[in-house]
């Protein structure tokens, strides 16, 4: 069985533009999360579609990222190398929520990959 993409990440330098641009664009609700600085999308399309997630760009970086869920995020992360990616983002936990990893593959589209099962709660 294949892997699903799960989620996926839009970053921007101006949140709250954003945040009214995509409300109204594609009507999702968007669950602010100021502490993070992030907000999390619901497509709000009965049942279809992914969860998503709209932040801060770090450093200026605009990018759109997708997120493929897998057993484990570090064994998956040694293929993705092995089979010539290169290593972004090192197995990361944001405990009780995720825990998540990114690679470059070998043309340089960055994949996150999040673990399949929810790390517990602290």
């Amino acid at each position: 069985m294949g892997n699903p993409v799960v989620h996926f990440d839009i970053s921007v330098n101006d949140e709250a533009k954003a945040h009214a641009f995509y409300s109204e664009m594609f009507g999702w609700k968007l669950n602010h999360m100021p502490e993070m600085g992030y907000a999390l999308v619901d497509p709000d399309a009965e049942g279809r579609g992914i969860m998503g997630g709209i932040g801060k760009a770090q450093d200026g970086q605009l990018a759109v990222n997708i997120y493929v869920e897998v057993d484990d995020v570090k064994t998956a992360l040694d293929k993705a190398i092995s089979l010539g990616g290169r290593l972004v983002q090192d197995v990361q936990e944001i405990p009780g929520m995720v825990i998540l990893g990114m690679f470059a593959d070998p043309e340089g589209n960055v994949i996150g990959l999040v673990g399949s099962q929810t790390p517990p709660a602290e």
